[in-house]
């Protein structure tokens, strides 16, 4: 099966004042007894983190719904998605669940919250 692609159906773009992007997490820390810490480069590549939201109405709500629980079964296999900062097609998976919040003064609208990560 190959990689499956975020609807058309639902929003392309992810709100920017809630967009969070860091880069990845390559090294590792050791501490010692006394002095600094000493700090390697573990990885070369790894997963790069991003979040935001996504305003959803109810219909796409359930769109979103059935793509995260069916078509990549529970968020554990990768899709294509839009970056929202560089604009081009990057593979991502879920790093945790996405979480719906109603959209303050309006019961027709959600704050869908995607925690994914770019993979290498």
């Amino acid at each position: 099966m190959g990689t499956q692609v975020w609807p058309s159906a639902l929003p392309q773009d992810m709100d920017a004042s809630s967009f969070n992007e860091s880069p990845p997490s390559t090294t590792i820390r050791t501490e010692m007894d006394t002095g600094p810490a000493k700090v390697r480069q573990r990885f070369t590549a790894a997963p790069r983190p991003i979040k935001g939201d996504i305003l959803m109405t109810d219909a796409q709500v359930e769109i979103f719904d059935e793509f995260y629980s069916q078509t990549i079964a529970g968020g554990s296999l990768p899709f294509e998605f839009t970056h929202p900062r560089t604009r081009q097609t990057v593979v991502v998976r879920f790093a945790n669940k996405p979480t719906y919040k109603p959209n303050a003064g309006s019961d027709m609208f959600y704050l869908v919250t995607l925690d994914l990560e770019v993979l290498p």
